[in-house]
């Protein structure tokens, strides 16, 4: 058989986190690569039970349901999104298979081929892989650790028209960094002056660290009003209950979310009713709040220790920025340390990260690297940083 793919798939680069978490399966290799919660503190017993009211209820939670997603749930996520200024109906939401059918389902509707995407510099790698597949051009905007450059954004504005903005301003992946209010605010009057879409994605926002005062309203609930508005917000349960029940949202104007859904339509009918159902019962008969302080409180201490193997090892050159919340530590190595060779030797010590290269839209720094710190406990991250250290002696730095 001659198989004649479509042009499309050459556009669909492999994502090198996978790649990566293939090569560190089972015990030998500790992985710092892969953005994955902790399994020790999945709600286990919690959601067993939440299980079982559902499936009490009878067979009800086997059958189709709507594609825009369980209602009580859609109704339940706006009373929680109203606690932080998010003033939605379930009209402006739709349920998604984790919040990256939501990046793609929007870039779908959105963008044809050859429209400009700005994004952040570094952003998420998987949001690239999207954007790409659909043909569009992402032009990377400067920033700094309070969000973006402001002069820059206004400029490539400008200069590129873009259809859509792509920012993670809470928490950032790769970064850790979290926008202060006033880029927020001005990020937000540029783009509502420009007619540019802005897709915010917040899926570590409830996972904040440090100053207990400090609050990240998201863009989102700065804008006026939902009806009109030119920001999309996404989230997902992936990072404060479980990844393996996939469940995410997005709210919008209820013009985009009846859009989204009709390509969700095309795309799986509806996301998982038996998930969607179990949440729900979650929500209801479960302190999630508490989880997920109990989460956030284990992974400040992950990260605050990582921070201190780092400091220990006192690699020459190497820098880094304390993460405000999240998953990630971001890690610049000499500028002659080509982290993507690096990996190679660091996987025959037994330890893995993820290469910079992937997390830009153009012009990538090569000596940079993402590491996770939330899966990995203390001494195990303790034996993977002696291991990394081993692997840079190789290379000439450290020695």
């Amino acid at each position: 058989m001659n198989y004649r793919y479509s042009s499309r798939l050459g556009s669909f680069s492999s994502s090198a986190v996978r790649e990566i978490l293939k090569l560190t399966q089972g015990d030998s290799i500790i992985s710092f690569a892969g953005g994955l919660p902790a399994e020790e503190h999945f709600p286990v017993a919690a959601v067993s039970e939440a299980f079982q009211r559902v499936m009490a209820q009878g067979n009800k939670a086997l059958q189709y349901g709507l594609t825009e997603g369980y209602l009580p749930l859609r109704e339940a996520l706006c009373a929680r999104m109203a606690r932080k200024g998010c003033a939605v109906t379930p009209d402006d939401m739709l349920l998604t298979t984790g919040s990256q059918q939501a990046i793609d389902l929007l870039t779908r509707i959105y963008i044809d081929p050859g429209d400009t995407i700005l994004v952040e510099r570094p952003t998420y790698l998987s949001a690239l892989q999207v954007f790409r597949s659909y043909g569009a051009e992402t032009v990377s905007v400067e920033g700094d650790s309070d969000g973006l450059d402001l002069a820059d954004l206004e400029a490539k504005l400008l200069k590129h028209k873009p259809k859509m903005l792509y920012v993670i301003p809470t928490f950032s992946n790769p970064t850790g960094k979290a926008w202060n209010l006033e880029r927020r605010k001005a990020v937000l009057e540029l783009c509502q002056r420009t007619d540019t879409l802005i897709l915010e994605d917040d899926p570590y926002g409830e996972l904040k660290f440090g100053d207990a005062s400090l609050t990240y309203p998201s863009i989102f609930s700065l804008a006026p009003s939902v009806a009109g508005s030119c920001v999309v917000y996404t989230s997902t349960f992936s990072k404060t209950v479980a990844p393996g029940l996939r469940t995410g949202w997005v709210m919008a104007d209820a013009d985009i979310i009846r859009n989204m859904a009709r390509a969700k339509q095309a795309a799986d009918l509806q996301s998982s009713t038996l998930d969607q159902q179990t949440l729900y019962q979650l929500l209801t008969h479960f302190d999630l709040d508490g989880h997920i302080e109990f989460v956030r409180s284990e992974y400040e201490k992950r990260m605050e220790n990582m921070v201190g193997l780092l400091e220990q090892e006192a690699w020459p050159g190497v820098k880094w920025e304390v993460p405000k919340g999240g998953m990630f530590i971001w890690i610049e190595f000499p500028s002659a340390v080509n982290t993507a060779e690096l990996l190679k030797t660091a996987v025959e010590h037994g330890v893995a990260f993820v290469p910079g290269v992937s997390f830009y839209a153009e012009q990538p720094e090569l000596n940079k690297a993402r590491f996770n710190f939330s899966y990995t406990a203390e001494e195990r991250a303790r034996e993977g940083i002696a291991r990394l250290s081993k692997a840079l002696a190789h290379v000439g730095v450290g020695v």
